[in-house]
């Protein structure tokens, strides 16, 4: 008998069964498999055992099992690497195009134009409500209506300009 002949007929009698054995604790059959192979390359060294393990059966199995922890460990250290994402402060924020800033101002050129067309109390009552950060309670105290009226005004608006933004 040849050197390494032994472990290779103990490979191959148990080889079905290793795939088995590291089947559950990868989660895939193919990557069992592959580390089946790759405990047969570290069972049976190049130049071969003079007399080899005392079990070798035993010795193989716990080839494969330290085989397949090493790469659970490494498939989940690189999947951390990939998703660990960088502080959003960290990431540059993207700067408006030209014609992105060109159509902005026109929008609110827009806007500007359709609120000067609105009677004075609710262009006021807007501007106070979306741009002054005001609450309808103050807003409604400073125009002296309820904050019923204040709502209503500012609703109105509000949906008469988005009809007429997307009319144009």
């Amino acid at each position: 008998m040849k050197k390494g002949e032994g472990q290779y007929r103990v490979y191959l009698a148990h080889r079905a069964a290793l795939i088995d054995y590291a089947a559950p604790i990868l989660g895939s059959r193919e990557t069992a498999e592959d580390i089946v192979q790759e405990a047969f390359l570290k069972f049976v060294p190049a130049r071969g055992w003079s007399d080899g393990p005392a079990q070798p059966a035993a010795y193989l199995y716990r080839i494969v099992r330290n085989l397949s922890l090493d790469f659970l460990r490494r498939k989940k250290l690189e999947s951390r690497e990939l998703t660990d994402e960088v502080p959003y402060w960290t990431v540059p924020r993207s700067e408006a195009t030209p014609e992105q800033r060109a159509l902005f101002s026109d929008d609110i050129r827009r806007v500007s134009a359709m609120l000067a067309e609105m009677p004075v109390e609710t262009r006021i009552a807007v501007e106070m409500h979306r741009f002054g950060g005001c609450k309808l309670e103050e807003v409604a105290a400073h125009l002296g209506i309820s904050v019923a009226t204040a709502h209503r005004m500012i609703h109105t608006a509000l949906v008469e300009i988005a009809r007429r933004i997307g009319r144009e």
